[in-house]
């Protein structure tokens, strides 16, 4: 049952936000170990050591493909839960790696577990709400989901100060434990019996067929990868910058919060504001915003070294504050024409958007060596490559209703 304009429930946005948290805990959790984890596995090269990061990525694509056709036949339920017994699995393997290789293999599958309950989050919002409000309550769970990437490294930093690397995946553990009973408890099945699709080998490419005949939704896959491969680089080159290019690994928790605040703010605003000026139009606004400031950077800075943290803060919070406006809109208006196969359709979206974003973090975050210049560059061209596919395949109509 679809509400069109239902307030949205304080504790449902908040458990949605808890079950997307966990990725976001996983991944900004370890920023700070990161270094010493490489220095445990014998991995010094710091380009090396982001594949951490990145890749966890390639396990939240790969496992959405699994769990959203399953959820279609078996519910949203079982699926969360069978992520999260998996996730305990992956965190064990973590733990104990002895090598980069076999770490980067319990991040993978870290990524597949996590993929479940994020997956599930957007396909239960998509099951309760549709159209502008959908992309309102998308907004309020990013607001909220924002405030862990806000917190994590720092208590990351705290942990691993006090217990070594290894407790912070313990502390992860611990609160996926603590959001898997809070969901048992609370949440209800959002898949009506009526709708469920019988399982069988068909169910993934009956739904890819289905979620191509939807011009809007590919481009706006497309579209998601780009502007996330983008922010990936920062993500996963964030430490190595602000640690040894600028030497502040004391700061660095404090620095990633602030600007993880820039990205929260503006999500917050954008639930407030996208019933009165449209999905659309403000995404469009923000992709627009978001390509200049990165040209604006690439100019002032082209053939110079870094500029003060100052400067390289206030360029990223503008940027970032931009994204605010991008990630749930994006994801929103592409799964708006394809609510009837919302698992497989989130599925499709979360797995092609996070697979294309993969390889261009890791091409654009092997130059983010010695300077920060060649990550504007990255996020210059991503945001352009969007704004032409937003032109060419976005739905003109619907744009320009909301322009009025």
């Amino acid at each position: 049952m679809q509400n069109q304009n239902a307030k949205p429930n304080f504790e449902f946005v908040a458990l949605m936000a808890a079950l997307m948290s966990i990725v976001a805990l996983a991944i900004d959790a370890i920023l700070p170990a990161i270094s010493q984890i490489g220095i445990s596995i014998n991995s010094l090269d710091p380009t090396d050591n982001q594949l951490l990061i990145t890749m966890i990525f390639l396990g939240l694509g790969v496992g959405q493909l699994f769990f959203g056709p399953l959820s279609d036949s078996f519910g949203r339920k079982p699926i969360v839960y069978s992520g999260f017994i998996l996730f305990v699995v992956a965190s064990v393997i973590c733990v104990l790696a002895p090598s980069l290789e076999i770490m980067v293999g319990g991040r993978i599958l870290q990524g597949i577990a996590l993929s479940a309950p994020r997956t599930m989050a957007i396909s239960i919002i998509r099951d309760t709400y549709k159209g502008d409000y959908m992309a309102r309550v998308m907004s309020f769970v990013t607001a909220f989901f924002i405030l862990i990437p806000v917190v994590a490294p720092a208590i990351g930093k705290w942990i691993l100060d006090g217990f070594g690397w290894e407790g912070i995946f313990y502390m992860q553990l611990f609160f996926a434990l603590l959001v898997g009973i809070w969901f048992w408890r609370r949440q209800v099945e959002t898949l009506k019996p009526e709708y469920k699709v019988p399982f069988s080998g068909s169910v993934f490419v009956k739904g890819l067929i289905e979620f191509l005949k939807h011009r809007e939704t590919v481009a706006f896959t497309f579209i998601s990868g780009f502007v996330t491969g983008a922010f990936l680089v920062y993500l996963s080159a964030s430490q190595h910058v602000f640690e040894d290019q600028y030497g502040l690994p004391e700061q660095f928790p404090y620095i990633f919060a602030g600007l993880a605040i820039s990205i929260g703010l503006s999500t917050f605003l954008n639930g407030t504001l996208v019933l009165r000026f449209g999905m659309r139009r403000l995404s469009f606004m923000a992709l627009v915003a978001f390509c200049l400031i990165a040209l604006l950077y690439v100019g002032i800075f082209w053939n110079k070294p870094n500029p003060s943290v100052l400067i390289l803060t206030a360029f990223l919070s503008v940027q970032f504050f931009c994204l605010g406006f991008l990630w749930g809109n994006f994801r929103s208006i592409a799964m708006e024409p394809i609510g009837h196969i919302a698992g497989i359709g989130a599925a499709i979206n979360g797995f092609v958007s996070t697979v294309l974003a993969v390889p261009i973090a890791n091409y654009i975050g092997s130059f983010v060596q010695d300077t920060v210049w060649p990550l504007f560059v990255g996020l210059s061209i991503c945001g352009l490559i969007s704004l032409v596919i937003f032109f060419a395949f976005g739905k003109r109509n619907a744009f320009v209703r909301e322009l009025r």
